[in-house]
């Protein structure tokens, strides 16, 4: 692959600068998927390389919440210190490829790529995130349900870049876990994903839950309806008998090399359930502690 024109900035602005001058560029952050995906001979390819702008790396809290900003690698996330209901993510970040990949990808990279395979999304989906976005007309914020439109597409208009995400603050006691499925345990394109987060009650019962599924439909969902069933039951609750196959209707799997779509349909509905009573007994074990 030949590279045209280089930029490298320092600061956000910076960088709108130069996507206004050329809306053409290629916005490079880790580039774990940007290079392997131009391998083939092909035209000159011009680059706006983010990865100079200090701003946009590392994991902030405030009052409100937690900022993970955009080119702040699976490694970073892997080291930090975050809540447990961050251990979803951070059991993610291990999953994306080898070291060497955790090491360069990035959080922005991950869900601009849009892939529904993208190991990042679900886990990020289960707690609320939001991405922000920078362009000529300011800042937005998208939440990332709505920010990814499709395979491999993204609500980002022209000169606009992601400069982070912004999740809020999560109860303390929120217990999460990410379970995938593949041909292997690493280095593998998922089958399904599942990532959840749950809060229990003090008298055992489930306050609340998120649950996100991955690799079954062109871009990862949230089990809403049956989030909303779960709520109120016991955490000892028989949990094959409560999630069932229709809350399963809305994805839409496709059959490729490493599954069909009625296998990846049945390995969701099984891997909801496992996330699930991992989540509740961990919740069962602090209640009692």
């Amino acid at each position: 692959m030949s590279i045209g024109n280089y930029h490298r900035p320092t600061t956000v602005s910076q960088a709108i600068d130069c996507l206004r001058e050329d809306p053409t560029l290629n916005i490079l952050g880790g580039g774990t998927d940007f290079f392997p995906a131009r391998v083939a001979p092909a035209p000159a390819v011009s680059v706006l390389d983010i990865t100079g702008i200090d701003a946009l790396r590392g994991i902030t809290e405030d009052a409100q919440g937690i900022r993970i900003g955009a080119t702040t690698t699976w490694s970073d996330v892997k080291r930090a210190n975050l809540p447990s209901a961050f251990d979803a993510l951070k059991a993610a970040s291990v999953q994306v490829g080898g070291v060497q990949i955790q090491n360069r990808g990035t959080m922005a990279g991950n869900i601009c790529n849009a892939s529904p395979a993208a190991d990042g999304i679900p886990p990020l989906l289960a707690l609320d995130s939001r991405v922000v976005v920078a362009g000529p007309a300011g800042e937005r914020t998208v939440i990332l349900q709505d920010f990814i439109t499709g395979y491999r597409q993204t609500v980002l208009q022209p000169c606009e870049i992601v400069t982070g995400l912004t999740i809020p603050k999560p109860d303390p006691t929120a217990q999460s876990a990410f379970l995938k499925l593949g041909a292997r345990h690493y280095l593998v394109i998922s089958i399904a994903m599942v990532a959840g987060i749950l809060v229990p009650t003090s008298d055992g019962r489930i306050a609340s839950v998120s649950l996100a599924i991955g690799a079954c439909s062109a871009v990862a969902q949230r089990l809403s309806e049956l989030e909303a069933a779960l709520v109120g039951l016991p955490l000892d609750v028989d949990f094959s008998q409560i999630v069932t196959a229709a809350y399963f209707s809305d994805l839409q799997p496709i059959d490729d090399a490493r599954a069909s779509a009625a296998y990846r349909r049945e390995a969701a509905q099984i891997l909801v359930v496992r996330l699930l009573n991992a989540l509740a007994l961990k919740c069962r074990m602090d209640v009692a502690a």
